[in-house]
C-alpha cells in the first residue's frame, strides 16, 4: 500500500491556514505512588473525550490520540532485556522514546544509524532498539495507509554526566536528528519522528481514535506498566489534516484550543534565532535551528 502523504495547496485549500481544536485530560497520584490504575483511569478519561475526536467517512480512523506517562522503569527493563537483549543502566541514567520510522527496511535502518550517530556526536551512549508491539487490526484505511514502523530507542548517559546535562544532550540530539532526517528534501524519511526521548516521561500516540489507543499499544494494557501520572489527548482537527506525528501529547505537554496565530508565532521565532544564546547550551544552540 503506498504511503499517503499530506495534501499540498489545491483549489480553496491552503495548509498555511490550518487550525485545530482538541481535548486534554490529566490524572496523578499526589503522593507519587505508581500503579497501573493510573493508566486505566487515564484511558477512561480519554474515552470520554470521544465526542471531541473528529472522524470523517471512516469511523475507525481518528484524528489522533495519545498518552504521556512516567517512565515505567521495571516494565521497560524487563521488556528491553527479554525482547531486545538490552541491559538498561540505573533509572534516571537512560532515556527511552518511541520513534516513528519508514516502513522500508533500508530507509528505516539508515534513520536508526543516523540517530545513533547523532546521539554519540552529542556525548550520549546508544543502548539499542526495541520493536514496539502494535495491533493495527482495527484501524481504518487512512490510518493504515500512513502508519509508520515503530521502535523504541534507548540512550544512556556517560558515567558522571549530571542529570541537567543529560537532558540538554538529549534535547539537542532529538532536534538535530529531526532537522537532518525530517526537514530535509528526502521524502523517503518523511515518516521519521521522535515521539519523546526522556529519562522521566514516555509518550505513546498515533493517528487513532480515543478508544483505539490501548488496543493499538499492548504495552499500555500490561499490568506491569505503572505510573504516578498520565496525560491524555484527543485531537479534533477542525480544518487540519490528521497524521501520526500530529497526534499529542507533544513530549512534555498537550494543548487544547485553536492556534490561530501559528504562522505568526513561527515567523517571530525564526526572526529571533540569530540573537539566541545560552551559557548552558553554548554553540550547540545552533544545532536546533532550521
Amino acid at each position: 500500500m503506498p504511503f499517503a502523504k499530506r495534501p499540498g495547496k489545491y483549489g480553496l485549500y491552503d495548509p498555511a491556514y490550518e487550525k485545530e481544536n482538541c481535548g486534554v485530560g490529566f490524572i496523578a497520584n499526589i503522593k507519587g505512588q505508581k500503579s497501573h490504575s493510573i493508566i486505566t483511569d487515564a484511558d477512561h478519561i480519554l474515552r470520554r473525550m470521544d465526542h471531541r475526536g473528529a472522524r470523517g467517512a471512516e469511523p475507525n480512523t481518528g484524528d489522533g490520540a495519545g498518552i504521556l506517562t512516567a517512565i515505567p522503569d521495571a516494565f521497560l527493563r524487563k521488556a528491553a532485556k527479554t525482547e531486545a537483549g538490552i541491559d538498561l543502566p540505573a533509572e534516571g541514567t537512560y532515556a527511552a522514546g518511541i520513534v516513528f520510522l519508514p516502513r522500508n527496511g533500508a530507509d528505516r535502518l539508515a534513520c536508526k544509524m543516523s540517530l545513533e550517530h547523532i546521539a554519540e556526536e552529542n556525548g550520549l551512549l546508544p543502548l539499542g532498539w526495541r520493536k514496539v508491539p502494535v495491533c493495527n487490526e482495527g484501524l481504518g484505511p487512512s490510518a493504515l495507509a500512513s502508519e509508520p514502523a515503530m521502535e523504541m530507542f534507548f540512550a544512556g548517559a556517560p558515567e558522571g554526566m549530571p542529570p541537567g546535562t543529560f537532558d540538554r544532550r538529549l534535547f539537542i540530539a532529538r532536534k538535530q536528528a529531526t532537522h537532518e532526517l525530517r526537514n530535509g528534501a528526502h521524502d523517503r524519511v518523511s515518516h521519521f519522528y521522535i515521539c519523546s526521548l526522556s529519562p522521566r516521561v514516555l509518550v505513546y500516540k498515533g493517528m487513532l481514535s480515543p478508544d483505539q489507543l490501548l488496543l493499538y499499544f499492548p504495552d499500555l494494557s500490561n499490568p506491569e506498566y505503572v505510573s504516578h501520572l498520565a496525560m491524555v489527548h484527543s485531537r479534533f482537527s477542525t480544518n487540519t489534516f490528521p497524521s501520526w506525528d500530529r497526534a499529542q501529547p507533544l513530549r512534555m505537554m498537550a494543548h487544547n484550543g485553536e492556534i490561530n496565530t501559528l504562522r505568526g508565532n513561527k515567523n517571530k521565532m525564526f526572526a529571533r534565532q540569530g540573537s539566541l544564546e545560552s551559557d548552558l547550551f553554548g554553540e550547540d544552540i545552533k544545532k536546533y535551528f532550521r
